[in-house]
């Protein structure tokens, strides 16, 4: 029997959704309003994708919005509010390792986009160098807002505090560069299995942004 991919990922979304609505019940229940208020915006922050399409007028397939849902849940709702940043040392490298490599793939897809449509002309290697700079930049303004979060509010988001910010740059940084080579070498001519699947599916359902250029 053949498992439909999408119905099996908005299954899971779903069934994400659902366990914040429940700690949101909990939290409401205990009186706990610091933990009803972040779950609060969790819950809202897993509909962003779809704030997005509509705004922007742009499809974003279903592997994206999974992969952006799954990264705000683990980060948010596992990391900080369920500590697994403090129960698995692992939890933080993966997490910033994944989203140097999302990161880095939107950047890159910001500029192939424009280069596809002939505003803008460069060579593979600037545009692998705009995907890398655009996703440390992200990251570099995150470790900003943790920062600004622990001096206002007290909170404990840097951990160990500026070691905990040079190893998040640095894991950012190495996932940043793995999406730029791997840009590098599809503008290329190479196919990269993950990256163009990603890459092929937002062109077919966003085909305005693309032309024959390539």
């Amino acid at each position: 029997m053949k498992i439909n991919i999408d119905k099996v990922q908005n299954a899971v979304i779903l069934f994400l959704r659902l366990t914040v609505v429940v700690v949101i019940f909990g939290a409401v229940w205990n009186l706990r309003w610091t933990l009803l208020f972040a779950s609060i915006l969790i819950l809202i922050s897993t509909f962003l994708p779809n704030i997005f399409e509509k705004k922007y007028k742009i499809n974003l397939p279903l592997e994206f919005e999974f992969v952006i849902i799954i990264f705000l849940y683990t980060s948010l709702f596992l990391g900080e509010i369920h500590s697994y940043y403090t129960l698995f040392w692992w939890w933080d490298i993966v997490l910033h390792m994944g989203s140097g490599i999302a990161l880095g793939f939107v950047g890159f897809l910001i500029l192939y986009i424009l280069y596809c449509q002939g505003k803008v002309r460069a060579k593979p290697i600037w545009i692998a160098l705009f995907a890398f700079c655009f996703a440390v930049a992200i990251g570099a303004v995150w470790e900003i807002f943790e920062f600004g979060m622990d001096q206002i509010f007290g909170l404990n988001m840097q951990k160990s505090g500026l070691s905990d910010t040079m190893w998040d740059l640095i894991v950012d940084s190495i996932g940043a560069l793995l999406t730029s080579f791997v840009g590098y070498f599809y503008i290329r001519g190479n196919k990269i299995p993950l990256f163009t699947r990603f890459l092929s599916k937002f062109s077919k359902e966003n085909p305005r942004y693309f032309n024959d250029k390539k």
